[in-house]
């Protein structure tokens, strides 16, 4: 241990002639320990909810999709194309797809527009997590009779469009495809049409696909949209999410033109950039409350250079030099940095821990898609944070330091 960061020490843990001075140390402890406690439970707090965000889109949707430019043209022989995919590393697995706009009505309500998906049910479950989130029903498209009533193929709806169109298990809807529809001023051709009967209902938990998505059986989707035995594309789940661009980039140097990829990320760009965004400003902001902390740390150090000012005096004439005053009082600061920090992070940590363990934080039901404050705590930000913090408390003693190095030891101790 270096003499300054002794004499720091002694400095901190002596009883002052101003007893006001301790006061305000506590304080700027205090203020360190509150900012790096709410920055460490936001952070937190706002991990938990991308975390919860990711993990429900790509629950619902693929890792990765390999289609052709603007959709236009299709995939044919789409399950040549799967077996070579599944060779590819990280893959796990691969299913055919068909996207389009369309319209659905049932008998009791107004038609709506949704994105209709044409997907095997098999396959689906080996991309997605759909089989977890259907609420009512099953994951199936197979034919539903009810008495009385002819045979139809199944669909499978969304909560939300169920909701609107208060369509139960069994209920008749019915799907208008805009295929073949031109404004080019041919001749007029009646849109394809069919019903189906309800198999099944979802629930995600993201109103962008409850209230948005329908799906049905590939088969009837090529009949819906036009794509006799083609399909959109096929959507690729990967044994790693991070894994996504670089398979992403091997299928395109694999498969070249006309196809492309498209990743999870990309789809959701905007959403997650927006949340990156409020991440830092989060941090930018609650950084505000150490800051205020470190101006206490400021005002703290001047008056106990100005309280020691003949100790000052007495250690430059006993040979230190001005770094080594600069020193003692760069340690004062950091010590103050280095306690908040450290009791901060821990009250921060338990407090995050107690919510995961107990959810004492539980959140509506019918609003939100989760039952409580989701919390995910990541190491790298308890060292960005305390790392940022200690900063703050070691700049705030510069000035400080330096006013007490520039200190004349003759003058310091003229009038002892």
């Amino acid at each position: 241990m270096s003499y300054e960061f002794f004499i720091a020490e002694r400095y901190l843990k002596s009883r002052r002639k101003t007893g006001f001075i301790s006061v305000i140390t506590y304080f700027s402890i205090g203020g360190v320990l509150i900012g790096v406690a709410a920055l460490i439970i936001v952070l937190a707090v706002m991990n938990g909810f991308e975390s919860e965000v990711r993990t429900r889109i790509v629950g619902f949707d693929a890792h990765v999709r390999l289609r052709t430019f603007h959709n236009k043209t299709g995939v044919e022989n789409y399950q040549e194309l799967i077996k070579q995919v599944k060779k590819i590393k990280n893959v796990v697995g691969c299913a055919p797809y068909i996207i389009e706009h369309a319209i659905i009505q049932s008998h009791t309500n107004r038609p709506q527009t949704v994105f209709v998906k044409g997907s095997d049910p098999i396959l689906e479950k080996e991309v997605t997590l759909l089989n977890e989130y259907i609420i009512s029903g099953a994951l199936t498209f197979d034919s539903l009779a009810v008495e009385g009533e002819q045979t139809l193929p199944g669909i499978i709806l969304g909560s939300g469009i169920a909701n609107r169109l208060m369509a139960e298990i069994g209920a008749k809807v019915l799907v208008i495809s805009p295929a073949g529809l031109s404004i080019t001023g041919g001749p007029y051709q009646v849109p394809p049409v069919k019903q189906f009967r309800v198999t099944g209902i979802f629930e995600s938990g993201l109103n962008e696909y409850d209230a948005n998505v329908v799906l049905c059986s590939i088969p009837a989707a090529q009949s819906l949209f036009y794509y006799q035995d083609k399909v959109a594309g096929i959507e690729i789940k990967l044994d790693n999410i991070d894994y996504a661009e670089m398979v992403a980039r091997e299928l395109d140097s694999m498969f070249g033109y006309p196809y492309t990829t498209e990743t999870w990320y990309e789809r959701n760009r905007t959403l997650f950039s927006w949340m990156k965004i409020e991440k830092w400003a989060a941090f930018i902001i609650l950084s505000l409350i150490i800051m205020v902390a470190a101006f206490n740390i400021i005002s703290t150090l001047i008056m106990v250079v100005l309280e020691k000012t003949r100790e000052i005096g007495i250690l430059k004439a006993m040979g230190a030099n001005s770094r080594s005053i600069m020193r003692i009082f760069l340690f004062e600061g950091l010590v103050i940095g280095v306690v908040g920090t450290f009791l901060g992070s821990l009250i921060g940590y338990l407090l995050c821990w107690s919510q995961l363990k107990y959810e004492w934080f539980s959140l509506p039901g019918d609003i939100y898609f989760i039952k409580s404050l989701p919390i995910k705590m990541e190491m790298v930000d308890f060292v960005f944070i305390g790392v940022a913090a200690m900063l703050l408390c070691l700049l705030a003693s510069v000035y400080p330091a330096w006013k007490a190095s520039r200190l004349d030891a003759v003058e310091a101790i003229r009038y002892e």
